[in-house]
């Protein structure tokens, strides 16, 4: 999957699902955006010493609220309703995985959260993109579509941090441990109308 290197492609009739149901996928999308935002914001307070990286993330940070606006903003314009914040399966696993791998370091934590973050932004811009192309609703094919391009932006952000400051660490090594791991994760998901589901 070309520049993401995701190792296992979303069957395009995940959208059919989706399309079943589309306050669910609303819902689960928008707070997909907060949690985005909230892990941006523990990312800097835990490296706060990184200027370069605290103004990058402060940024990614905004910009996901911003979706998360946008998306609540459909919300309210179809009449339908923000329910609660959804349990994601998919998120955890990876975050498992996360604490597994870190040594305990300060370094090994940063990256490994750093590829956290861009796998699951990877994996979402994947999503994006199948649910633009394939979606029938042409207002939601072209907001997925425009969402594709920033989720690919917010991946390369954490991936570069990762290589700059995973001193010591063989950051392509874990990338590929990362890649090989989420696709044994998300060979079980793809039957619900949530993002990562």
């Amino acid at each position: 999957m070309g520049v993401l290197r995701l190792q296992l492609p979303t069957d395009p009739r995940w959208v059919n699902i989706v399309e079943k149901n589309i306050e669910e996928i609303l819902t689960d999308h928008a707070w997909c955006e907060q949690k985005a935002a909230t892990n941006a914001i523990t990312i800097i307070t835990n490296n706060s010493e990184h200027q370069d990286l605290v103004k990058d993330l402060l940024a990614l940070a905004k910009e996901e609220i911003d979706h998360f606006e946008q998306v609540h903003n459909i919300i309210i314009k179809r009449g339908l309703k923000l329910g609660r914040e959804r349990k994601d399966e998919y998120v955890n696993e990876l975050y498992l995985y996360m604490k597994k791998s870190s040594d305990g370091s300060r370094v090994s934590s940063l990256v490994e959260r750093l590829l956290f973050s861009a796998m699951i932004e990877a994996r979402s811009c994947e999503r994006f993109k199948v649910l633009s192309e394939n979606i029938n609703d042409v207002e939601l094919s072209v907001f997925y579509r425009d969402l594709m391009e920033s989720e690919a932006g917010h991946y390369t952000t954490f991936i570069t941090y990762a290589r700059k400051y995973g001193v010591g660490i063989d950051v392509e090594k874990r990338w590929r441990d990362w890649l090989e791991f989420e696709e044994s994760v998300i060979a079980n998901y793809g039957k619900n109308e949530t993002i990562h589901g």
